[in-house]
C-alpha cells in the first residue's frame, strides 16, 4: 500500500483538476513505460515466525541494512517506514510484508533485472539476521492474531475501519501478498480501450497466478484465497468496476466513482487525520468535520486514488491487482503477460475481440469462480484454462513483435514460458502446492518456506 503523496499542496479550486491528474499521465508509445510491484512475507528461519518491526532481527533492522546498497530511508515519527532509490521505492503492508515498487523501466528484461538485484540484495541482509523470505498470495501457516503491525499512521486508521466494512479486510492487510504491474496509456480512447480489457481479463490472471491454497497450515478450498478476500473486505472501494463497460466512461467518470468512495485519512503536517467513512465530496466544499473549513489539495486527491482497491485502479496509469505473488519467474511474467497485451497495438485488438462479448454476468461469474476454481472454471462451452491459453497465446505474440531484445538477441517472450507451462497443463502453482502437501509434505506446510523462500 501506498505511503504519503508526494503530490503538490495545490488547493482543488476546479473539479475539472481531478480529472486532470489522470489526463496528465498521457504518454506517447516512446515514453511508455513498466512499474511493477511485488510483495513477500518475512519469516524467522528458527520458528518460521513473522518478524515484528522492532528488535535486532525485526522488519527495520532489515530495512536500515539495506541502506547499504544505496537506499534512502524514510522516516514516520523516527522510525524507518521506507527507503527510496531514484524512482524505486521498498515499503512495508501492513503486518512487515516488505514491497519493491518499481522503478518505470522500459523492457521486461530491465524489469527482471531490477527484481532480480532487489532479491539479492535482501538476501544478503536478511541471512545476516537469520531472515527468510516467501512469495505466496496468503501467509500459509500463521493466523492473524500472529501476524505482527507496522507503526504506520494509514494502517491504524484501516486497521479500526475494516472490520465496519467487511469480514476479511484485516486479512487482507495482514496475511495477503500481492504482484503487480503499472502500465502507461497515449489518451483517454487508449486508457478506456486498455482499461476495459484488463478488467475483463483480470480473472484470468488471477487463475493463472493462482497460489494461496493454505489457511493456517490447512488447505483453504481455494486457489486464490487472497483474491476471494477482496470479496468481503470493502464493497465501497473494490470489484470489477462495471461501469467501465458503460458508453461515455472515461476520467470524468472515474472521477465521479472515486468521490463515492469513503475517506481513510487527510494526512497534513506529519499527522493522518481519520477521515475514515467520511465523504471526499463533503471535503471539497470544506465541510470535512474532522477538518472545519478546510480544502482538499492535489496532494489529498492523490492519496484517495490510492485507497480505492478495484481489481484495476486508475491513477495517472493503470495497475493490473489480480495476481498471488509468487516466486522470481512469476514476478517477471507478470509484466510480461500484461505489457504483451495491452502494449502492442494487434494484441490489444485480439484482446479485446476475445472479451467484447462478455456480458456483465460472464464477467462476474469469472471474477466469482476463479479464487475457488482458477483455470478449471466452467466458462461457455469451455473452461477459463481455454481463455488463458488464448491470453497468453496473444501476449506471446505481442511481445515477441515489440521486439525488445537482451544482449543475447532474446526478446520478452521468454519470460511467459512458465504461464504457458500453467496454461498448456491446467495445474496452477496452488494445486502443485497442494500435491506436494497431501503427497512428500506429509501434510505440513512448514515445507513451503524452505522448498519456496527466495
Amino acid at each position: 500500500m501506498s505511503g504519503p503523496s508526494s503530490a503538490s499542496d495545490t488547493p482543488i479550486t476546479d473539479h475539472r483538476q481531478l480529472a486532470e491528474v489522470m489526463a496528465s499521465g498521457e504518454k506517447p508509445r516512446t515514453a511508455w513505460r513498466i512499474g511493477t510491484e511485488h510483495e513477500k512475507f518475512g519469516f524467522q528461519l528458527d520458528d518460521l515466525r513473522p518478524p515484528a518491526f522492532d528488535g535486532e532481527r525485526g522488519i527495520e533492522a532489515l530495512l536500515n541494512g539495506l541502506t547499504r546498497f544505496g537506499w534512502l530511508p524514510f522516516q514516520e515519527h523516527g522510525r524507518t517506514i521506507a527507503l527510496t532509490k531514484g524512482m524505486a521505492s521498498v515499503t512495508l503492508e501492513p503486518a512487515g510484508q516488505l514491497e519493491l515498487s518499481g522503478a518505470p523501466l522500459e523492457t521486461i528484461h530491465d524489469t527482471c533485472q531490477e527484481v532480480g538485484s532487489h532479491l539479492r540484495e535482501v538476501r544478503e541482509v536478511a541471512d545476516e539476521l537469520k531472515l527468510g523470505f516467501l512469495g505466496m498470495g496468503f501467509q500459509p501457516k500463521w493466523r492473524r492474531d500472529d501476524m505482527p503491525w507496522m507503526p504506520k499512521g494509514r494502517y491504524k486508521i484501516m486497521r479500526e475501519y475494516m472490520p465496519k466494512v467487511g469480514s476479511l479486510g484485516l486479512d487482507m492487510m495482514t496475511r495477503t501478498c500481492t504482484v503487480q504491474v503499472n502500465l502507461d496509456y497515449a489518451s483517454e480512447a487508449d486508457m478506456v480501450k486498455k482499461f476495459r480489457v484488463s478488467l475483463a481479463l483480470q480473472p484470468i490472471a488471477t487463475a493463472l497466478f493462482a497460489d494461496s491454497p493454505f489457511t493456517e497450515g490447512r488447505p483453504n478450498g481455494y486457489l486464490s484465497y487472497r483474491s476471494h478476500i477482496w470479496t468481503d473486505t470493502d464493497a465501497d472501494r473494490t470489484g470489477m468496476l462495471d461501469f467501465v463497460f458503460e458508453d461515455g466512461f472515461g476520467y470524468e467518470r472515474y472521477v465521479d466513482y472515486l468521490l463515492d468512495v469513503p475517506m481513510y485519512f487527510s494526512y497534513r503536517d506529519g499527522i493522518y487525520h481519520d477521515a475514515s467513512g467520511k465523504s471526499f465530496r463533503k471535503f471539497l466544499r470544506g465541510e470535512l468535520d474532522v477538518l472545519p473549513g478546510t480544502l482538499p489539495t492535489l496532494r489529498d486527491w492523490n492519496d484517495h486514488m490510492t485507497t480505492a482497491f478495484p481489481e484495476v485502479r486508475l491513477k495517472k496509469f493503470l495497475e493490473m491487482r489480480g495476481a498471488d505473488s509468487g516466486p522470481w519467474s512469476r514476478i517477471c511474467a507478470l509484466p510480461a503477460f500484461w505489457v504483451g497485451l495491452l502494449y502492442d497495438d494487434a494484441a490489444l485488438d485480439a484482446a479485446w475481440d476475445l472479451v467484447k462479448d462478455f456480458t456483465l454476468t460472464e464477467r462476474h461469474a469469472l471474477r466469482d469462480g476463479v479464487p475457488k476454481h482458477a483455470l478449471g472454471l466452467p466458462f461457455r462451452s469451455g473452461a477459463v484454462r481455454d481463455l488463458a491459453r488464448e491470453a497468453v497465446k496473444i501476449a506471446v505474440a505481442g511481445l515477441q513483435r515489440r521486439g525488445m531484445r537482451n544482449r543475447h538477441g532474446v526478446d520478452e517472450s521468454r519470460f511467459l514460458d512458465e504461464l504457458i507451462d500453467i496454461a498448456e497443463s491446467g495445474k496452477t502453482p496452488a494445486e502443485r502446492k497442494l500435491a506436494l502437501f497431501h503427497g512428500e509434505w506429509r501434510g505440513s506446510v512448514d515445507p513451503v518456506f524452505c522448498e519456496y523462500s527466495y
